[in-house]
C-alpha cells in the first residue's frame, strides 16, 4: 500500500483508497475538488469552521487537526520569500536557513514588456515558496501608477491596465504551477500610501472598470488566481477588505472568482461587514488581546469569537460562513492538501540566473547621446563610480517586501567584476550621503555606511576622482527608506533626495563622458538631463543587481526595457496633482480623494493635454542598435462585431548588433458617444532581431480592444465607426497608422 507523507499529513494513494473501506471523500484524490470540499465541510463543527477563517499566528491560519486538515502558511512577496518571524511578533525568528533570492522589483518586470519573463519570474519565486513550505505568496501587486509620489509603486506594474494585465497572468501561472497560490493585491484603488487606512476613493465607474480593475480581472479570469488580497483604503465608504461593491458584486459576482479573499494585515475593521461583504480569511488584526497577551488573542479577531457569538445568538446565519469555509478548503486542496505538487528549490543557480535575466531585460536606456554607451572596455583604462546607491544594499527595506538575501551584488561590485576582465581600473567616491542605515524588521544589511564628511568634502573628492578617468558612472536615485520607495509613506516631491542634482551637475562639468544610473521604482525629476549624455533607469534589481547592470553598461547585453509609466517633466504635469486631488480632503475619520482625472491617467492625460511634453514617455526605451519600421497593414478595412482584425508590420534591425524591440499597438477611436483617450495600448510584441534581420509582427484584435465602459448601461460598448491602429515604439514615437471601420 503506497503512502505519502506531506506537511505532516498522511495521504493514501488513489489506488489504496480504491481498496479501502469508509475512506472520507475529502481524502480521496479520485474525487473532484468540489466533492472533497463539500465532504470536508459536512464533517466540520461550527467552531472548526470559524477557526479556519482567521489567523492563528502572524502568517498562518489553522487547519482542523481532528480531520487531518493542515495549517495554511502565507508569506510576503512579491519579489522574494520573506524571512521567518516569531509566531506572534514581527521580530525575526532567528533562522539560519531562510535567506532567499531577491528578484527584481515588479516595476522592472513590467519594463521587460515580456510575458515570458513574467512566467519565469512566477515559476522561480513559486519554487522558492514551495521549498520553504509556503502555501500562499502575498503578491503580485497590480495597482495602477497614478502618482509618482506613491511609495509603493515599485511593487506594481505601471500605469497602463493592459500592460499590467498581460504581465500578471503568466506570473500567476508560474507561481501556481508549484501548487502555491498567488494572492493578487491590493484590491482595489490602493494608489498611494499616505492615509492609506482611511482614504476613501471617489472614482467614476468608467475609470474603475477601464483603468483600475482590468489587471485584477485578468488575474482572475485568465490567470486563474486562487487568492486576492483586499486593500486598506475605502471605496464608497467601505474598506477594501470587506466591500460589497468590489468583492461581492464585481469580484465574486461579475467575474465568478472562486478563490479566497484575504485581508491585508490589519485591514479588517468590523465583524458585520466582514461577514456580509465578502472577506474569507482574516489576518493581522490588532486586538486588545494581542497587546495585553490575554489567552489566545486570535480568538478576538472580527471573524473569530465575535462571529461565533453572533451565530449562537441567532443574529446571523451560517450561509456566509459556509461559503467562506468552502473557499478556504478549495484553496487547501489546491495547495497544502495536494500531495502531487513539486518540491520546489531554494537559492538555486537557475533562480539567480532568472533574477539576472529579468533585470537585464528590464533596465531601460533612457538617453544615449553620441553613443556614449556601451562602454568598450578595450578602449578605456580607468572608470570612476560615484554615488551611494553604487554600494547600498537595496533588498532590505521598502516595507513588507523587505528580504533577507543569500547575497546581493552591488552595482560597484558588478562593474568591478566586469572591468577586471580587461584590467580596467575602477575607482569609487561616495559623492553624497543619504541613508546610512540598513535595517528593516530585524533584518540588517551588515553594512556600515556612516560617513561624517561634509557635503563639500564629498563633492571635492568626487570631482577629483572624476576629472582624470575615461568614464564617470554616477549611481544614485531613491532608496527603500521611509519617504522614498517604501510602504506606509509617500515621497514629498519629484526631485532626487540628498542634493544629488548638485553632484550630477558638477560631474557633467568635469567629465563629458558621464553616465547617470537612476535606481528607483518611481519617476524622478532630471533638471540636468540636457547636460548628461547617457541616462539609465535601473530599478531595484535584487540579488544580481550589479551583474545585471554591468552587463548592460559594458554591452554584454543590449538594453531592451521600456518604461511602464510616464516620466513627467514636472509634478504639475501629473493629473492627480494638476487637478489637486492627491492627498485629498479630510472628512471626520476619512480622507476623501476624488479621481477627477477619471480615465486620463499617464499617457492618456499627456495625449489629451498635448502641451505637457513628458521627460520620457510611456513605452520609451533605447537600444544599442537601430530598428526600422515598415508601413502597417490591416487584413481588411472593416471589422464585423463578432470578428477579428489582423494588423501586420515589418520591423528590421538596421544596426550592427542583435537587439530586441518592443512593437506597441495602440487603438484610437475617431468618434464616440463618450469621451475617450486619444489612443490606448491594446497589444505589444517583443521581437529579437539579428543585424540586418527583418520580421513581420502581427496583432489580432477583436471587439474587446475597441470597447469602452458605458457607466450608464453598466456594459462594455464597441460603437460602430472609424478607428485607427497605431504602431509605435513608445507613446510618443508613432511609426505608422492604419484606418479601419467597425461595422
Amino acid at each position: 500500500m503506497k503512502k505519502t507523507i506531506f506537511g505532516g499529513i498522511l495521504f493514501l494513494s488513489a489506488a489504496c483508497l480504491a481498496q479501502a473501506q469508509d475512506i472520507p471523500v475529502y481524502l480521496d484524490e479520485t474525487k473532484s475538488i468540489e466533492e472533497r470540499v463539500e465532504d470536508a465541510l459536512s464533517r466540520m463543527t461550527l467552531e472548526e469552521k470559524v477557526d479556519v477563517i482567521h489567523a492563528q499566528s502572524k502568517f498562518s491560519s489553522p487547519g482542523v487537526a481532528r480531520l487531518g486538515i493542515p495549517e495554511l502558511w502565507t508569506t510576503d512577496g512579491p519579489h522574494g520569500i520573506r524571512p521567518e518571524v516569531l509566531w506572534n511578533e514581527w521580530n525575526q525568528a532567528g533562522w539560519t536557513n531562510d535567506s532567499c533570492v531577491a528578484f527584481p522589483a515588479l516595476t522592472c518586470l513590467a519594463a521587460t514588456w515580456n510575458p515570458d519573463m513574467a512566467l519565469l519570474y512566477g515559476k522561480s519565486i513559486g519554487e522558492e515558496a514551495r521549498y520553504r513550505k509556503k502555501d500562499v505568496i502575498l503578491g503580485p501587486g497590480v495597482n495602477i501608477y497614478r502618482t509618482p509620489l506613491n511609495g509603493r509603486n515599485f511593487e506594481y506594474m505601471g500605469e497602463d491596465p493592459y500592460l499590467a494585465a498581460q504581465m500578471v497572468v503568466p506570473y500567476i501561472k508560474g507561481v501556481q504551477g508549484n501548487g502555491v497560490a498567488a494572492c493578487v493585491k491590493h484590491y482595489a484603488l490602493n494608489n498611494h500610501e499616505i492615509n492609506r487606512h482611511n482614504t476613501n476613493v471617489i472614482v467614476d465607474d468608467r475609470a474603475l472598470y477601464e483603468i483600475y480593475l482590468p489587471a485584477f480581472k485578468a488575474a482572475v479570469q485568465k490567470g486563474g488566481a486562487w487568492a486576492i488580497m483586499g486593500s486598506y483604503n475605502l471605496y464608497k465608504g467601505q474598506h477594501g477588505c470587506h466591500n460589497q461593491y468590489l468583492i461581492n458584486d464585481i469580484l465574486k459576482g461579475e467575474w465568478g472568482f472562486d478563490g479566497v479573499v484575504i485581508s491585508d494585515w490589519g485591514g479588517t475593521h468590523n465583524t458585520d461587514q466582514a461577514i456580509a461583504h465578502g472577506l474569507d480569511l482574516e489576518f493581522g488584526t490588532g486586538t486588545n488581546g494581542l497587546s495585553g497577551h490575554t489567552g489566545n488573542a486570535y480568538d478576538l479577531y472580527y471573524l473569530a469569537n465575535p462571529y461565533l457569538q453572533r451565530i449562537r445568538e441567532g443574529k446571523v446565519g451560517t450561509q456566509e460562513l459556509d461559503d467562506k469555509v468552502r473557499r478556504v478548503l478549495r484553496l487547501m486542496f489546491r495547495t497544502v492538501m495536494n500531495p502531487h505538487r513539486p518540491y520546489g528549490s531554494m537559492n538555486s543557480e537557475s533562480h539567480y540566473d532568472a533574477a539576472k535575466r529579468i533585470g537585464e531585460e528590464g533596465i531601460v536606456l533612457l538617453q544615449n547621446k553620441n553613443q556614449t554607451l556601451p562602454i568598450d572596455l578595450g578602449t578605456v583604462k580607468k572608470i570612476a563610480v560615484i554615488g551611494e546607491n553604487a554600494i547600498k544594499m537595496m533588498t532590505v527595506g521598502g516595507g513588507s517586501s523587505s528580504l533577507k538575501v543569500q547575497h546581493e551584488i552591488s552595482p560597484l561590485e558588478g562593474i568591478r567584476r566586469h572591468a577586471q576582465r580587461r584590467n580596467v581600473e575602477v575607482v569609487y567616491a561616495r559623492g553624497y550621503v543619504g541613508d546610512a542605515t540598513g535595517e528593516y524588521n530585524g533584518v540588517t544589511t551588515g553594512q556600515n555606511l556612516k560617513d561624517n564628511r561634509s557635503p563639500e568634502e564629498l563633492m571635492a573628492e568626487a570631482m577629483e576622482v572624476a576629472k582624470d578617468v575615461d568614464y564617470v558612472i554616477f549611481i544614485g536615485g531613491l532608496n527603500k527608506s521611509s519617504g522614498q520607495d517604501c510602504e506606509d509613506n509617500d515621497r514629498s516631491g519629484l526631485e532626487l533626495p540628498y542634493e544629488q542634482d548638485r553632484v550630477i551637475e558638477a560631474l557633467a562639468e568635469v567629465n563629458k563622458r558621464l553616465v547617470v544610473v537612476n535606481v528607483s521604482g518611481n519617476a524622478v525629476a532630471m533638471p540636468w538631463a540636457e547636460q548628461v549624455p547617457a541616462i539609465v533607469q535601473a530599478w531595484f534589481l535584487g540579488s544580481e543587481a550589479g551583474n545585471a547592470l554591468a552587463s548592460v553598461l559594458m554591452g554584454d547585453v543590449n538594453p531592451s526595457g521600456k518604461l511602464p509609466f510616464t516620466f513627467p517633466a514636472r509634478l504639475e504635469d501629473v493629473p492627480a496633482h494638476n487637478l489637486g486631488e492627491y492627498v485629498g480632503e479630510r472628512r471626520k475619520d476619512t480622507v476623501n480623494v476624488a479621481y477627477k482625472e477619471s480615465i486620463f491617467v499617464g499617457y492618456r492625460w499627456t495625449d489629451k493635454q498635448k502641451k505637457a511634453k513628458p521627460l520620457f514617455p510611456f513605452g520609451h526605451g533605447l537600444s544599442y542598435t537601430t530598428f526600422e519600421y515598415g508601413k502597417p497593414m490591416a487584413d481588411s478595412q472593416t471589422m464585423t462585431p463578432d470578428g477579428t482584425l489582423t494588423i501586420r508590420v515589418k520591423v528590421k534591425n538596421t544596426g550592427n548588433r542583435e537587439g530586441q524591440e518592443v512593437v506597441q499597438l495602440y487603438i484610437s477611436d475617431k468618434k464616440s458617444t463618450l469621451p475617450r483617450p486619444v489612443k490606448e495600448l491594446k497589444g505589444f510584441r517583443k521581437v529579437r532581431l539579428a543585424p540586418g534581420e527583418e520580421k513581420e509582427v502581427q496583432f489580432t484584435i477583436d471587439r474587446e480592444a475597441l470597447s469602452y465602459f458605458d457607466d450608464q448601461r453598466h456594459a462594455w460598448i464597441a460603437e460602430p465607426g472609424k478607428f485607427e491602429a497605431i504602431i509605435a515604439s513608445s507613446a510618443e514615437d508613432v511609426k505608422g497608422k492604419v484606418a479601419f471601420e467597425l461595422e
